[in-house]
């Protein structure tokens, strides 16, 4: 008689690989059960992703008539702590608790600040929103709150991101440890796309009230998943928790990273591709909101469709980065199909109409995607065994940094344009300001690739160790 279960556990086993990318990461010691549990911290990264830039961005900017600007320097204000993800990798590395533990602590601080701040946040909607008994307060009290909690928010993801990234790379043999975190990357991708659809359906008939449940939601959800994600990941060491503490000079470990060859240069470029990108993560759904008439969840579900073209993005890069092509020359693809898929966007509002649009903003996402994997697959690559966290730190400092800049000058240039005086036209044509950010960020594409050829050409002259720095 047929094992119907041994017979779909065989075929799940074969097509896992195939279809999730990087799942050939997994061995015996390290099921991919076990990986797939841990990546429940991206899924929550995700999930906080949509609510910030896709959800609360376009009610803000919309329903609640906040400047773009303000809204924009919210979302940038977690700027405050990128810089500090290379410290925060460094310190997980060396980090000795009286329980033995390196990165749990790291990862639980950080899932507080992200429930700190969900829980401030609908009340400052509430606010601001003037719902019920929050008629009569003052706007600036859900300004200000709503400030401190996407800071908040921000920290925790910072942390929990860095942290969590390298506890993934703690499991697996160290030429798995690029898969490994690419894997991470694909939940990521996969979590936003689930909360797009949820959070789409759940505010289909919106209301302050309901928006407010969500957050809630999320803030709960946010708690459960990291519980589970880290239960029984980190094994408690004895000896790692009567050990000294390492005297570790983090100035020293950094300038022994940067001193690699290419190593600035590839920040540098991974600094304008992610800036280029970044611009328009505050502006794609207000954009569909008043330039096309979509609506929110309309616009909501839109994340999906950017998440799923960065998801394919990694499928792609994880396919080719596995043969003879090397990281810059996919990065350099990466950034030089967001030129095209900016100029579709830009055109969607020219009478083509809401589906030139989606296929724009998936463009953009299928090129931040393997712009993202191959920078990554990269900087992992360019650091020493011991210094994994700090390398995944660097890497996300310089994204998270040129992002929140990105996102911040976004808003400001959009409302500087819609201020101009004598500009009748901006009230008749709402696209335009929008597009004049896509412009610039096409711009930065284009500098962005100009820098990967550098570095390719710096590369090939100085003949790097393709062990340990695939920068060519």
């Amino acid at each position: 008689m047929l094992n119907y279960r041994r017979f779909v556990l065989n075929r799940l086993a074969r097509i896992s690989p195939r279809w999730l990318p990087f799942a050939d990461v997994a061995t015996d010691e390290v099921p991919l059960s076990r990986l797939l549990r841990l990546s429940l911290f991206q899924v929550t990264v995700g999930m906080a992703l949509v609510l910030l830039v896709g959800t609360l961005n376009r009610v803000m900017i919309v329903e609640l008539d906040v400047p773009a600007s303000l809204v924009a320097g919210m979302l940038a204000l977690p700027l405050v702590f990128a810089p500090f993800r290379t410290l925060i990798g460094f310190r997980s590395d060396t980090h000795v608790s009286a329980l033995g533990w390196r990165r749990v602590p790291y990862i639980w601080k950080g899932t507080l600040l992200q429930f700190g701040g969900f829980a401030i946040m609908p009340f400052a909607l509430l606010v601001l929103s003037g719902y019920g008994e929050a008629v009569d307060a003052p706007r600036w009290i859900g300004l200000s709150s709503a400030a401190l909690a996407f800071l908040l928010v921000g920290a925790g993801l910072h942390t929990v991101q860095t942290v969590g990234l390298a506890l993934a790379t703690d499991l697996v043999a160290e030429e798995d440890q690029p898969k490994v975190v690419g894997l991470m990357y694909v939940m990521l991708l996969l979590g936003m796309v689930a909360s797009a659809l949820v959070f789409g359906a759940l505010l289909e008939n919106y209301t302050p009230g309901r928006l407010v449940q969500v957050i809630q939601g999320a803030a709960v959800t946010t708690v459960a998943l990291n519980i589970l994600a880290m239960w029984k990941q980190e094994s408690r060491s004895w000896a790692r928790a009567q050990a000294r503490k390492p005297d570790r000079d983090f100035t020293r470990a950094w300038r022994a990273f940067t001193g690699r060859p290419g190593a600035l240069m590839l920040l540098g470029a991974i600094g304008l591709g992610t800036f280029g990108y970044g611009m328009a993560d505050v502006l794609l759904e207000p954009y569909g909101g008043q330039a096309l008439g979509l609506t929110v969840a309309q616009t909501t579900k839109l994340t999906a469709v950017l998440a799923s073209g960065t998801l394919a993005g990694f499928a792609i890069a994880s396919k080719v980065l596995s043969g003879p092509a090397r990281a810059t020359s996919v990065a350099l693809w990466g950034a030089a199909i967001g030129v095209p898929g900016f100029a579709a966007i830009i055109l969607s509002s020219a009478a083509v109409g809401p589906m030139l649009f989606v296929a724009g903003t998936f463009a953009t996402g299928l090129g931040a995607g393997l712009f993202g994997h191959a920078t990554l697959t990269a900087t992992m690559r360019a650091a020493p065994a011991e210094q994994v966290g700090l390398a995944l730190g660097a890497w996300g400092a310089v994204q998270a940094t040129a992002a929140g800049i990105g996102v911040a000058l976004g808003g400001v240039v959009r409302d500087v344009l819609v201020g101009l005086p004598g500009r009748d036209g901006a009230a008749a044509d709402p696209a335009l300001p929008y597009n004049a950010v896509f412009g610039i960020e096409m711009l930065f594409l284009v500098l962005a690739v100009v820098a990967l050829l550098a570095l390719q050409r710096t590369a090939a002259h100085d003949a790097p160790d393709p062990e340990r720095l695939e920068v060519a």
